[in-house]
């Protein structure tokens, strides 16, 4: 045997050991594809019940929404009309709040202090690099499209704007994880409101002008002794909103302390877990209804919706970058993302969340999916509750890619719009202020268009000019949740990997614990065990 050829051999060998494993492959496939019966088909149909519906829903309610557009419908009648729509959001919200406090706190009892603090660690910082990557991507597709092209004094304009400090908000946002009462913090979210107020402001009597007008007139000096300033002041106010940040604070600090009281706090353990267990049972009745609510919801907005002819070139150009900013960010990096770290496929991951995304884009609201999220993740994707419980909760409250995006992405369209060239100071503090911000924007529906203020005070841009952009904010709305909740499932995906070890030692800690339990309780066991066994027939009628 000669070596001169030494690399064919190997190479050759490599290249069978591939076409026989694609040729395995396709027989296997074309094995399954002839094995497929009747009974297969109706048991994969059963198993997708809800996905179908929830997306032939959506296809229906888009359909129904541009067919009813012609009869000019008026605002009462719109809102006859997206009534089920409104029970379904209703239906939602209404499980949203006992469900993070009970599942945040059975997740982090379920651990100890040591394991929860490794997991929310890698939360963290999977929130963190996601919301900046997101944040970049927002920046560099709208520096190289440049949407903003042109003068704004053609573009349609809507709504009012309420302004904002961003030195206010950020203390709001501190405050709100504080709240002084918590039955108040399941309704009500502080909020700083400004108020005009009249300030005296005395003028120093050796001014020489009020000497010369003391001597010409008395009461003109007296007038100019005693001046009133305007000031708009900051006055402690609240709007009408669960304070999921202070909930989730308060929740994780509780579930904290009763993992650390041990047997002292296992009754409130159970409680929790029962609650969440419920909880749980009532999102899968809502469920039924879910498809019904979505095509209603989507059929309204689109009838309620201003006529498309508002919508310029510009706007049009905006709403395709922020389009394609958020595909990027919710098709290519996040998958990859979950590949990298895992070595799993992710789209297999993401089919398991398809109603979960549905719902994100029906609601418009990342704490109303938060129900379906949940049930998505432990049903169908099989991620560990104690992941997901302390994972999704936090998610749906901090972890905002798609709007830390579009804030990113709106802040220099605005800026384009108004000739304003952005130095890459100002870029940099765009991004920075994005990403805090998204923070802070709860997960309600257009959120982000009050958070954009603080962005655009941030380097000077005009505020009214968000106006500009809000014929078309319902619509990126959904896509941006859409591409938040994407952001949480996947992260719970993620971290779930990272903490597998943790999580396998607690099992053993506990299997350890219950064996003991076992142990001890022996005799007792067995004489009950007895005692079944006595009655065989009883018990299985009593059931």
């Amino acid at each position: 045997m000669t070596k001169g050829n030494g690399e064919d051999p190997k190479s050759g060998s490599r290249m069978e050991r591939f076409q026989q494993g694609v040729r395995k492959r396709t027989l296997l496939a074309k094995k399954k594809v002839q094995s497929i019966t009747k009974d297969d088909v109706k048991s994969y149909l059963l198993r997708n019940a809800f996905v179908l519906f929830t997306v032939v829903a959506v296809i229906l309610g888009v359909i129904l929404g541009f067919s009813l557009r012609s009869y000019k419908m008026s605002y009462r009648e719109v809102k006859y009309f997206s009534f089920p729509g409104e029970l379904l959001m209703r239906m939602l919200q209404m499980l949203v709040l006992p469900l993070i406090v009970s599942s945040l706190v059975t997740g982090i009892a379920a651990l100890d202090s040591k394991a929860s603090g490794k997991m929310g660690v890698r939360a963290v910082v999977y929130y963190m690099s996601t919301t900046i990557i997101a944040v970049l991507i927002g920046i560099i597709i709208v520096v190289i499209i440049h949407p903003g092209k042109g003068t704004k004094e053609n573009m349609h304009r809507e709504g009012k704007i309420v302004q904002v400090t961003a030195a206010d908000a950020f203390l709001d946002l501190i405050r709100n994880m504080f709240p002084p009462n918590l039955v108040e913090a399941c309704f009500k979210q502080f909020k700083t409101n400004y108020e005009k107020r009249m300030f005296k402001v005395d003028i120093p009597p050796n001014d020489t002008s009020t000497v010369a007008s003391i001597i010409n007139n008395v009461s003109e000096a007296m007038e100019t002794l005693t001046q009133m300033k305007e000031e708009m002041v900051p006055v402690p106010g609240s709007v009408n909103g669960v304070n999921a940040l202070g909930l989730v604070v308060f929740s994780i600090s509780f579930g904290l302390v009763i993992g650390s009281m041990k047997e002292q706090g296992q009754a409130l353990k159970d409680f929790f877990d029962s609650l969440n267990e419920a909880i749980m049972r009532l999102v899968a009745l809502i469920m039924w209804y879910a498809p019904l609510g979505i095509l209603f919801l989507i059929a309204g907005k689109i009838v309620e919706m201003e006529d498309m002819g508002v919508i310029g070139g510009q706007l049009a150009m905006y709403t395709v970058t922020v389009i394609i900013g958020l595909l990027i960010h919710a098709v290519i990096v996040l998958p990859l993302l979950y590949f990298l770290i895992t070595r799993k496929n992710p789209w297999v991951f993401i089919g398991g969340l398809i109603q979960a995304l549905v719902t994100a884009l029906g609601t418009s609201s990342s704490s109303a999916t938060l129900p379906v999220t949940f049930k998505c993740l432990e049903e169908i994707n099989g991620v560990d509750k104690r992941v997901t419980r302390f994972v999704l909760p936090v998610g749906a409250t901090i972890n905002m890619d798609g709007t830390a995006l579009y804030e990113a992405l709106a802040a220099i369209f605005i800026a384009q719009v108004n000739n304003f060239d952005l130095n890459f100071g100002q870029i940099i503090t765009i991004s920075i202020t994005a990403t805090a911000a998204s923070i802070g924007a709860a997960g309600i529906p257009q959120a982000g268009l009050v958070t954009m203020v603080i962005v655009l005070t941030s380097v000077g841009l005009p505020t009214d000019d968000i106006t500009l952009i809000i014929a078309v904010d319902w619509f990126l709305d959904r896509l941006r949740t859409t591409t938040n909740v994407l952001g949480d499932s996947i992260g719970a995906g993620i971290v779930e990997h990272l903490s597998r070890h943790e999580l396998k030692n607690r099992d053993a800690e506990m299997g350890n614990s219950v064996i003991e339990e076992n142990e001890m309780k022996k005799p007792y066991q067995l004489i009950s065990q007895e005692n079944e066994s006595e009655k065989p027939l009883d018990s299985e009628t009593k059931m």
